[in-house]
């Protein structure tokens, strides 16, 4: 089964990089983002980061070390304590890279085609390099 979702993620992958190659997105400058509201973009966000696996791998195999048992706080409350630290210092980081991105890409439309076409350049060679570890195992 864990064959199948890495093939399918890989394909998917793949499918993404080629698209970014031959399609890069590339923002005008002045152009006004007629998207959704703040708070929808936001729950968006959260539930994109929320439901990734990593986040929980992150948290089984990093936050236990940084709980004490003898500390006054239970193990339960210090494991999410520290991942609320963990999830404010994330928004924080995305919100500074994302504005700034958007700052400076809008300003230099040949900048946003170069990160998007090495953006899917990297996507392929993860995905082929997903779908040759498949082949070859």
């Amino acid at each position: 089964m864990l064959t199948v979702l890495t093939v399918a993620g890989s394909a998917y992958l793949l499918w993404l990089g080629i698209n970014m190659l031959r399609q890069p997105a590339v923002p005008e400058a002045g152009q006004a983002q007629d998207s959704d509201s703040w708070s929808r973009w936001a729950l968006k966000g959260a539930c994109v980061s929320g439901l990734n696996p990593k986040v929980f791998l992150l948290f089984l195999a990093l936050l236990p070390q940084f709980t004490d048992p003898l500390a006054a706080w239970s193990i339960p409350a210090q494991i999410i304590a520290l991942g609320l630290l963990h999830a404010l210092s994330c928004g924080l980081v995305y919100l500074l890279v994302g504005f700034s991105a958007q700052a400076v890409l809008q300003t230099r439309p040949s900048a946003a085609k170069i990160v998007s076409r090495c953006s899917g350049a990297i996507m392929i060679v993860i995905a082929m390099g997903l779908l040759a570890e498949q082949v070859f195992a």
